[in-house]
């Protein structure tokens, strides 16, 4: 097969792709036209069954795509990262090629330009749609993390050199470009600018251990909403970096921090917090003396989403949509940047009382962003006896000092969080003064507020829901309901929860005992 012969016309710009352009646009089935998609790096022309993806012959900041030679290269390392993401979605590079007075997708003409080729899915299911609706639910966010965990433990370790050489970089980058917009406050762009800074410096020694213990790998690098869609009910990314793979080295936790920020810009708090505990719950002993990095990754990634939608805006004749969604994320970026003090709360209850759902349901309430960490003995009893978290354990690991072990480790735990900056919620039974009085004790050597619910149920209410637990961390059964019935809990001193009705009323119920705590 003879190889397409290269154009050397590579300095006309995005005005030399105009021709190329509007031949892609009725490349569609007869009178279906292809639909045309901008970004403000590339343009997407959507078939019934395929999608041709050109990139935009510019030179921004952060990428250049202005010669025909670079933009081949792109889509090429497009297809390369893409596919250990989305291999049933990126099919390959093909030639746009000039013979005479037309073009052709693919042929033996001279190539005039390179598109990605993708098969087509249904647009309306990427997450950003979805999460505007509200189409989808907490639970999204435990698929999700599971699908980053795999992608950062598939790559090697950097040594993490230009990724904290860039930090600085990228903060300085963002606030020129704010300085750029007129409607932007002056005194907010300053302040971020100068806690952005203070953070990284802050931090410095944490992010460099964190490269030197691996965890400074090339990832998605660009895992917002937009650029994950649902396929068969399970989250795919795609639209990975690909001009870049120094940007899209990074610090795992600043891959988190994008889908975890996009989803809080989408009011998907719930699922944001999921999201955040599914990914650090299951790699605990990698990711938990980190995360006081997280207010400075969430700000740095709204910061960047504002600043490309600050160029899209520009490329659209200034969209006034694009601009105030480019204004809500600079916002959101200031606030990221100033967490709310962090707190402890505590949930006691016997077995069957719905802690661990009301734990679940209120982590997204607290602040500061992305909300509470949720620390549940029944999961760390299962940690500490190195069994499986559904595993059903033995007699000898519930005698009373076998759970003396298991409230201290999580109590612990929760020192080491509340120190970085971050909320708690504990879920444990503290059925006895002694455990309470220890949980408000890790909040006072924290100087954090603490609140202790202790939620309540009739033992009728109690015994069906242990019944019907399935696949559930918790080995209670109604043995054990039974006996605690016969424990004196001595003086409750926490809010007392009734906790009889459904889990939304009981998550209302006890809301109302957490200042700033809201439902909407």
């Amino acid at each position: 097969m003879k190889t397409p012969a290269a154009s050397t016309d590579e300095a006309s710009g995005e005005a030399g792709q105009a021709a190329v352009l509007s031949f892609l646009a009725g490349s569609g089935e007869p009178n279906a036209p292809a639909q045309r998609i901008d970004t403000h790096c590339s343009i997407v022309f959507l078939g019934p069954s395929r999608v041709l993806k050109i990139k935009r012959a510019v030179k921004l900041p952060y990428l250049d795509f202005s010669t025909l030679e670079k933009r081949r290269r792109a889509c090429e390392d497009e297809i390369a990262i893409n596919r250990r993401h989305a291999p049933s979605i990126y099919r390959g590079v093909v030639p746009i090629t000039r013979r005479g007075d037309g073009f052709a997708i693919g042929g033996t003409g001279q190539v005039v330009e390179w598109a990605v080729e993708m098969a087509r899915f249904d647009e309306r299911k990427t997450l950003d749609h979805l999460a505007a609706q509200d189409a989808f639910g907490p639970e999204l966010g435990e698929s999700l993390a599971g699908v980053l965990l795999k992608s950062h433990r598939a790559m090697s370790g950097s040594d993490g050199s230009h990724w904290l050489a860039s930090l600085p970089l990228i903060i300085d980058r963002n606030t020129g470009q704010f300085l750029a917009e007129p409607d932007l406050s002056r005194e907010s762009i300053d302040r971020l600018h100068e806690l952005s800074h203070q953070s990284r410096a802050r931090n410095i020694e944490l992010l460099r251990s964190r490269a030197a213990a691996g965890q400074v790998r090339h990832c998605h690098g660009d895992a917002h909403l937009g650029n994950i869609v649902l396929l068969d009910d399970e989250p795919v990314l795609f639209d990975a970096i690909e001009f870049d793979p120094v940007i899209a080295t990074t610090d795992v936790l600043y891959d988190l921090a994008f889908p975890v920020m996009d989803m809080l810009y989408f009011g998907r708090k719930a699922t944001a917090n999921r999201l955040f505990n599914s990914y650090v719950q299951t790699d605990w002993d990698t990711q938990s003396d980190a995360l006081s990095l997280l207010p400075l990754f969430l700000s740095m990634r709204a910061a960047i989403r504002a600043n490309v939608l600050f160029t899209k805006r520009r490329q659209r004749q200034h969209d006034h949509t694009i601009g105030t969604q480019a204004s809500r994320y600079f916002e959101l970026a200031c606030r990221l940047i100033e967490p709310e003090p962090s707190r402890l709360l505590a949930i006691g209850g016997k077995s069957g009382t719905g802690k661990s759902v009301l734990a679940r349901d209120m982590a997204h309430l607290i602040e500061p962003r992305p909300g509470a960490l949720v620390l549940r003995s029944d999961v760390m009893r299962k940690q500490l006896y190195h069994a499986a978290e559904c595993a059903r354990l033995p007699p000898e690991t519930y005698t009373s000092e076998a759970s003396d072990r298991v409230y201290q480790a999580m109590l612990d735990r929760a020192r080491r969080v509340l120190a970085q900056g971050l909320s708690v919620i504990l879920d444990a039974a503290f059925l006895t003064q002694a455990e309470r009085g220890a949980a408000r004790a890790v909040a006072r050597t924290a100087k954090v507020a603490f609140t202790g619910l202790f939620l309540t149920a009739d033992r009728t209410i109690r015994l069906q829901r242990v019944a019907s637990r399935q696949r559930d961390a918790s080995d209670a059964t109604a043995d054990v309901v039974l006996f605690q019935d016969s424990i004196d809990t001595g003086n409750i001193d926490w809010q007392i929860v009734d906790a009889s009705g459904s889990p939304a009323t009981t998550l209302q119920c006890s809301a109302s005992h957490l200042p700033d705590a809201s439902l909407d």
